[in-house]
């Protein structure tokens, strides 16, 4: 097992790595910008390095800086988190080269699972059904002919892509050349590769992912599924397990599919397959996340198996100690994403409590909201032993929740949860006007 773990990120999720780690017994370094210097994760960690300007390409897009901070900390491992560097293939190998440990998959399969298109076509020979589409498009000319193929509407997506982000939805012929541009600078400005590949539009449909841990050995579990189907503009804002929209039957059939074909692919870590599920009830493959999960916490609530503990694990070559029939997932959980609305400063925080109540958050008294990152300020999660306990305990620690001085989309979530569509379970990807 390691003795120190460099955590290559920021705010909530860095905070949440170290609370891991402390109670594994790892020693901790944190890596901060300009900006980040009075952040709670560079307290919390047993030491801490400034690695560059407030701009993520300045510090914790920085390769070089990290690497070297983890290498003079004497680290033998990094923890990337989510975003920035943690599907990263270059920046994992940059770890190996140096003898440090990337907490997370090989750079080699992250290369292979990484291309979004390419995935699609090597997930087909797994069992899985992924959505009709092409490999990589070169010109907007071959765009125009796949897009007469498959037939209109389509999804316009970047190859690299992840985050909502390089995803147009053409509804015509002649849509298609304006968002093949828009797309394509998007995707360089946000990945560093403009290549974009078509799909069928699938409409209307739930967003349903399945949450893996898979170790060198060979073990493969699935962790059940996440209903991720409350998005606007392709930005997730409650999760929720299991999904009211997915029966026992057809649960239990997805999850035997996807855990043979992580097997078949050969996948190490923690990983997360996503599906578009339509009316018909049928799992239509669209990628795989080969990192952690904005929202793993709600299948940490579920079932009581800690996700960052056992990517440190697995990295380690520790084998899982269950199998899939030892994972409990009994009862409800649900998760709303706390994000700012505008710049503030923060004058005020109370956080809910009570049983099976949990807020993940970076947030101190005074601190301000960085023009510089992403708005999320925490995670407030709840669990119960049913849906509709879950539902009444998470409207209760929402009206709890108290965040003063920085505005915040609170009213917008208890909007959400008392929403007969949410209430009943009967929403999907159109909850939010999505189109």
């Amino acid at each position: 097992m390691f003795s120190k773990i460099l955590i290559a990120n920021r705010g909530e999720i860095a905070v949440r790595i170290i609370r891991a780690c402390k109670e594994m017994g790892i020693a901790t370094v944190a890596v901060y910008s300009q900006a980040d210097k009075n952040a709670l994760h560079v307290a919390l960690a047993d030491q801490s390095f400034c690695i560059g300007g407030p701009e993520a390409s300045q510090s914790y897009l920085n390769e070089n800086q990290i690497i070297s901070a983890a290498v003079l900390a004497g680290a033998q491992a990094i923890h990337p988190g989510y975003g920035f560097l943690s599907e990263n293939a270059r920046f994992a190998r940059l770890c190996r080269k140096n003898g440090l440990v990337f907490i997370g998959p090989d750079p080699e399969r992250m290369e292979q699972l990484s291309n979004k298109a390419a995935l699609k076509a090597l997930i087909q020979t797994t069992g899985l059904s992924p959505i009709p589409g092409t490999q990589a498009i070169p010109s907007v000319e071959a765009a125009q002919a796949s897009a007469r193929a498959i037939g209109y509407p389509v999804m316009l997506k970047a190859c690299a892509g992840g985050g909502g982000r390089g995803i147009r939805l053409i509804q015509t012929p002649d849509e298609l050349e304006s968002a093949w541009h828009q797309a394509a600078a998007e995707a360089v400005s946000a990945f560093g590769d403009g290549s974009l590949y078509l799909e069928k539009y699938v409409f209307p449909a739930r967003h349903v992912e399945l949450q893996i841990l898979a170790d060198e050995q060979g073990n493969v579990v699935c962790l059940g599924e996440r209903d991720c189907s409350l998005q606007r503009r392709n930005q997730k804002l409650l999760e929720e397990t299991p999904s009211p929209g997915v029966s026992p039957e057809k649960r239990q059939a997805i999850i035997a599919l996807a855990v043979e074909a992580v097997k078949r692919i050969g996948y190490v870590g923690a990983g997360t397959l996503e599906f578009l599920l339509d009316r018909q009830g049928n799992f239509w493959f669209m990628e795989m996340n080969v990192r952690l999960q904005v929202e793993h916490c709600v299948t940490e609530m579920l079932t009581g198996i800690d996700l960052v503990k056992w990517q440190i694990r697995i990295a380690a070559g520790i084998p899982l100690s269950f199998t899939q029939e030892d994972i409990p997932m009994e009862g409800s959980a649900m998760e709303c994403r706390i994000n700012a609305t505008s710049c503030g400063r923060l004058e005020m925080l109370h956080v809910p409590g009570g049983p099976s109540v949990r807020f993940d958050t970076c947030l101190i008294q005074g601190d301000p909201v960085s023009p510089y990152y992403d708005s999320l300020l925490g995670k407030l999660i709840v669990y119960a032993k049913t849906r509709e306990e879950t539902l009444r305990k998470l409207r209760a620690a929402l009206c709890e929740l108290v965040i003063r001085g920085i505005p915040t989309n609170i009213e917008e979530h208890l909007g959400f949860v008392a929403d007969e569509r949410f209430v009943s379970g009967n929403y999907d990807l159109t909850f939010m006007g999505n189109r």
